[in-house]
């Protein structure tokens, strides 16, 4: 069975409940993330956090990304949005343009869109020439693993939405004079390529799956079960990443 047939749409939070659970896992990521920047414990910078986000268009990673962060201190995090590459950064390889965007030690970030680009967008509509996307897995592993061995915790999640619920996401902002200009007519064009994508897809969390870099695929359907994973997920890779280095995510004096 394909990854994304094996996610259960189904899921779905009370919303007293999501509620809840989101505020204890963002609580914790707060406590998580002045641990890795040296604002409590010992003081030595932790590891730096790099998280990625792919998924559908209206699949939920803006509303997912802004949980994430709401109760971090703007100072401690930072948040990168990637669209189509400039003219100037085609004149480089692919990957160049996200390098300066990748936290160093004690640093947090965060990326709307990513590397992946190369191997969904560019090779789906055509933007990458076969051997240049398909020569982009090893490219993107040989990246993922060396910045792990830096010490990077590197989080990659896939947003996962049906087409039934992503379409009525589309119909809700084309209604929505204050959102409407979320919905582009490429969205709709990409749309009717969703077979397409998925084979992309499926591809990319089959070929760069590794253990310097996991995927993630979160079941989109429900906006509140979505952002309470991530937050969790996020938790558990840093808490995870602390112990593997022999670093104790809850030093006396901090309160946890």
């Amino acid at each position: 069975m394909s990854r994304l047939a094996e996610v259960d749409l189904s899921a779905r939070l009370p919303k007293s409940d999501a509620k809840k659970q989101l505020a204890e896992a963002q609580q914790r990521l707060v406590h998580l993330r002045l641990l890795l920047g040296g604002q409590l414990g010992t003081g030595e910078l932790g590891p730096p956090l790099c998280v990625l986000f792919e998924g559908w268009d209206a699949s939920g990673k803006g509303g997912a990304i802004k949980r994430l962060v709401d109760e971090i201190d703007p100072r401690h995090v930072r948040v990168a949005q990637f669209a189509a590459p400039t003219h100037d950064e085609k004149r480089h390889h692919f990957l160049w343009r996200f390098w300066p965007v990748l936290p160093g030690w004690g640093g947090m970030a965060v990326l709307d869109r990513t590397w992946y680009g190369r191997v969904l967008v560019e090779r789906v509509e055509g933007f990458a020439t076969d051997d240049q996307w398909q020569r982009a897995y090893a490219e993107i592993v040989d990246l993922e693993t060396t910045l792990a061995a830096e010490g990077m915790i590197v989080v990659k999640f896939w947003m996962h939405v049906s087409p039934e619920e992503q379409l009525r996401r589309f119909e809700s902002r084309r209604d929505d004079p204050y959102r409407a200009w979320k919905l582009t007519d490429e969205d709709w064009r990409n749309r009717e390529k969703r077979a397409a994508y998925e084979t992309a897809v499926e591809e990319m969390l089959d070929r760069t799956d590794h253990p310097g870099g996991r995927w993630h695929v979160v079941a989109g359907d429900d906006k509140r079960t979505a952002r309470v994973a991530v937050v969790r997920t996020v938790c558990e890779a840093i808490e995870s990443a602390l112990a593997a280095a022999g670093i104790d995510p809850d030093p006396p004096g901090t309160g946890s």
